[in-house]
């Protein structure tokens, strides 16, 4: 809670998660066996964290970026951030669950490293910038990440992801093979 609520409260837009990259490296570091590599298409973060039984490299997969909306409302944890976005400063907010999706990454990641001793293979823990909007003429972060090498060292043999929605009724979880939203 405490960790979606902070990147909740200090939301950034694309390519701008400068202290929302930072948070989730601290927070990575203080989890044992997990590797640190900051600065990945520009504010990506990728940690691997290797598991005491051989097994195959997968990757999880959360955005961190916030949109150009202001939020309204009275939560103690809102957003009140500000940024320039096309010209003009607008508020920014998690209104699309990337707050959520960094919390839930952070917390299988402390999870796991509790329990390394026992994990087959290699977990890579990918924090992606820029889902939202890469710019104009830049790419997503996805693309940007995978360009500069975040599937590989170790090379990762499937990429899961998540996204919170109101698709299913609470505590449900929905799988699909393949492409989801717009991928």
């Amino acid at each position: 809670i405490a960790w979606r609520r902070h990147v909740h409260e200090n939301a950034e837009l694309s390519y701008q998660e400068e202290k929302t990259a930072a948070y989730v490296a601290e927070a990575l570091r203080a989890m044992p066996g997990i590797e640190v590599r900051t600065g990945i298409a520009k504010t990506g973060v990728k940690a691997v964290l290797r598991g005491g039984k051989p097994g195959p490299v997968i990757a999880l997969r959360a955005d961190m970026d916030a949109l150009p909306v202001e939020e309204r409302n009275e939560l103690p944890f809102r957003s009140k951030a500000k940024a320039m976005w096309q010209g003009k400063e607008t508020g920014v907010m998690h209104a699309c669950g990337h707050d959520a999706h960094v919390a839930m990454l952070l917390g299988a990641a402390e999870v796991m490293s509790k329990i390394r001793d026992e994990l087959p293979g290699t977990v890579v823990f990918l924090f992606q910038p820029a889902e939202e909007w890469g710019g104009q003429g830049t790419p997503s972060g996805a693309a940007l990440m995978v360009a500069e090498g975040a599937m590989d060292n170790p090379k990762v043999e499937a990429v899961f992801g998540q996204h919170i929605g109101s698709a299913h009724p609470g505590g449900a979880i929905g799988i699909r093979k393949g492409g989801a939203m717009a991928s």
